[in-house]
């Protein structure tokens, strides 16, 4: 291996390096370190081609160790659909899409972080970015709504249950069927902003919660998420997920997000080692490639000797790296960066009067009444606390008990069940498989209320059917008509 040096400038030092041709560039950040006597890794910075050559980047100091204040301006879309969150270790802006405008597509955002990363303050500010570019947003926090509290009078629909959190992804997925309709009758095949409904996108706090192994809704709000980012892009509905850094599996399985993972906006703040084997054996970084580790706090590993006393050493933490990662899905993957602070850094006793500022004291974006039909019973009451806690209930209702059996693969109820314990779909499947014609909507609402289970809204009814089209149990002979596959 080679190496040349490009700059010495105030104290900051760049090499170049290259193996031979024929071999691919690989090392090993800590003996990497070793090499070059730097006991501070954050001090450090590597990025490769992938092929020969890298550039090492060496500080006398962390550059993030502080970062201003996010500013309105910095979230203003610019021509491209980007906003401005920080900086990279090199100064350089960090531009996050919000919207692609060569394509007419809506996004996919992955946010990951540890507890205490700063996931949640990063969120806010994509959520105010999203509120200040007026486009709509359907936001749970499932995490009781402490996660974001400033963001619930700034959203279109906020939600803070995993109930709420799958009538919001059912809703999602009726207003898609309903822009898909339009948008053909008016001859568009992609979506364009503002023209003239607004973009729509659905925020997922905590999604660990709603999609991990022994979640009642898992496989639901697993299907749920992979229908709006399969067919949401080309109508302008977008769907983000924040969650812990974990294993990929406790997200509905890594298969379900694979396809998010590369394509979408993806952020990385401090990582689990888990996490991190995901994220290289599912491809969205190259073999070979390694993230420099994000240390909680910034105060350096100093080695003394157990028998000396510093009277004046408390032992307090250093600064934190709250905000610090790495943007995956950015031309820079590899580069350490961190976001704008945003609000102070202690914590507020109640809302921050500095995130509600940016945010702004404007109504937040409303979704087009040309779809608030589709969008049904639940988003009409979203603000109506008594009325979601009863359609709540009621979807509570719906999910068998965890002893009960499978269903049957002809949607008859599990043998010694009753209709009141059988999955929603399952009665549909069974109405359906007793009728002699194609039934509309009405009708199958109508038989399923019918059967001696549990009651049910049409909605509902209607979301099951979407569901059952789309993974081929049902088919549709005629527009509004639907007969077993």
């Amino acid at each position: 291996m080679s190496m040349m040096l490009l700059a010495n400038a105030e104290e900051i030092v760049e090499l170049r390096i290259e193996v031979p041709q024929g071999q691919v560039i690989r090392y090993d950040l800590t003996a990497l370190c070793s090499a070059l006597d730097i006991a501070d890794p954050t001090r450090i910075a590597v990025e490769t081609d992938g092929v020969r050559r890298g550039l090492i980047t060496i500080y006398p100091s962390n550059p993030l160790a502080e970062v201003r204040p996010v500013a309105r301006e910095d979230l203003v879309m610019d021509k491209a659909g980007r906003i401005t969150v920080g900086r990279y270790h090199n100064g350089r802006p960090v531009k996050k899409r919000l919207f692609d405008v060569s394509t007419g597509s809506a996004q996919r955002f992955l946010l990951f972080g540890t507890t205490g990363a700063g996931k949640s303050r990063t969120l806010q500010l994509e959520l105010a970015a999203e509120k200040i570019n007026g486009i709509v947003v359907w936001l749970a926090d499932l995490k009781g709504g402490q996660s974001v509290p400033e963001a619930k009078d700034n959203v279109d629909w906020p939600g803070d249950s995993l109930e709420e959190a799958i009538l919001m992804l059912r809703a999602a997925v009726a207003v898609i069927e309903d822009r898909r309709a339009r948008y053909s009758a008016m001859g568009r095949s992609a979506f364009v902003l503002n023209d003239p409904d607004p973009l729509l996108h659905v925020r997922i706090d905590e999604a660990n919660r709603l999609l991990e192994k022994g979640s009642a809704y898992r496989d639901e709000g697993t299907y749920l998420i992979r229908e709006i980012g399969r067919t949401g892009r080309s109508v302008g509905v977008g769907i983000g997920l924040a969650a812990q850094a974990s294993h990929l599996e406790e997200l509905g399985g890594s298969d379900t997000l694979r396809a998010m993972l590369k394509e979408g906006e993806v952020t990385l703040l401090r990582w689990s080692s888990s996490m991190m084997r995901q994220l290289v054996s599912d491809g969205l970084l190259p073999a070979g490639e390694q993230l420099m580790p994000i240390p909680k706090t910034l105060r350096a590993r100093d080695l003394t000797s157990q028998f000396d006393v510093d009277e004046d050493d408390d032992e307090e933490d250093g600064p934190g790296t709250q905000g610090t990662g790495y943007l995956l899905s950015g031309p820079r993957p590899t580069s350490m960066m961190r976001h704008f602070r945003i609000g102070p850094i202690s914590p507020s006793p109640g809302l921050d009067p500095e995130i509600l500022a940016l945010y702004g004291d404007d109504e937040p974006p409303r979704l087009e009444a040309a779809s608030h039909k589709a969008a049904g019973e639940a988003y009409k009451a979203r603000h109506d606390r008594e009325a979601i806690k009863k359609l709540c209930d009621e979807l509570r209702g719906e999910q068998p008990p965890p002893t009960a059996a499978a269903a049957a693969t002809d949607g008859t109820p599990p043998s010694g069940g009753s209709p009141a314990a059988t999955r929603l779909d399952d009665r549909v499947l069974a109405v359906l498989g007793k009728a002699e014609n194609p039934m509309d909507a009405e009708a199958i609402f109508e038989a399923v209320n019918a059967d001696g289970g549990k009651t049910v809204r049409l909605g509902s009814v209607r979301n099951a059917l979407i569901g059952l089209a789309n993974n081929e149990a049902v088919t549709r002979p005629e527009r509004g008509l639907y007969a077993p596959a």
